[in-house]
């Protein structure tokens, strides 16, 4: 993507109809549940246009929610995480979705950029990696804040704008966890 993808904005939808990029069982490398082997459900589009980014999330396809739930049924062995990512997952209605994975015994994590919010099933794990696309930090919306579990900071040594930790909010929310990735 690189900054080539359109920046698209939220779908209005009741979450029967979703756009997925892709589905696949991987092993979370970040943040707080570094390490479980999960489903990754990675949704198409993105509000930003961050010039790091590489994941394609731009070929997506519409599915419907019972085909989303029975793909991940089919692919699921021992995995009980269900990583919902993007571009921006929260573009797109994903409470039903999170509910779904939730009655098949599921663990939910969003992986979010912040900038866009929508209440979730409360045991839903809202990771969020702040971006700084104007060149700052700026502070994160603060009903994302409240449900938030933790904050994933990007740090490049290559990259002037993520060289720190910046301050997104989180003094106010003191029970969020920091992350840094490289």
């Amino acid at each position: 993507m690189f900054g080539n993808n359109p920046k698209r904005k939220p779908v209005k939808g009741d979450g029967h109809l979703l756009q997925v990029q892709e589905i696949f069982p991987t092993i979370q490398g970040e943040g707080p549940f570094t390490g479980r082997p999960a489903i990754f459900i990675r949704l198409g589009g993105c509000n930003l246009a961050c010039n790091f980014c590489d994941t394609e999330f731009e070929s997506f396809e519409h599915m419907a929610l019972d085909q989303i739930i029975q793909h991940v049924n089919t692919i699921k062995n021992k995995e009980t995480l269900a990583v919902i990512t993007g571009g921006e997952p929260m573009r797109q209605n994903i409470t039903l979705l999170c509910q779904q994975l939730i009655d098949h015994n599921m663990d939910v994590q969003i992986e979010t950029n912040g900038t866009l919010y929508q209440p979730l099933p409360d045991t839903v794990s809202i990771v969020c990696s702040p971006k700084t696309t104007t060149g700052t930090y700026s502070l994160l919306r603060n009903d994302l804040l409240a449900n938030c579990q933790a904050l994933k900071f990007i740090i490049s040594s290559s990259h002037p704008h993520y060289q720190n930790v910046g301050n997104v909010g989180q003094d106010n929310y003191p029970n969020i966890e920091i992350y840094v990735q490289p």
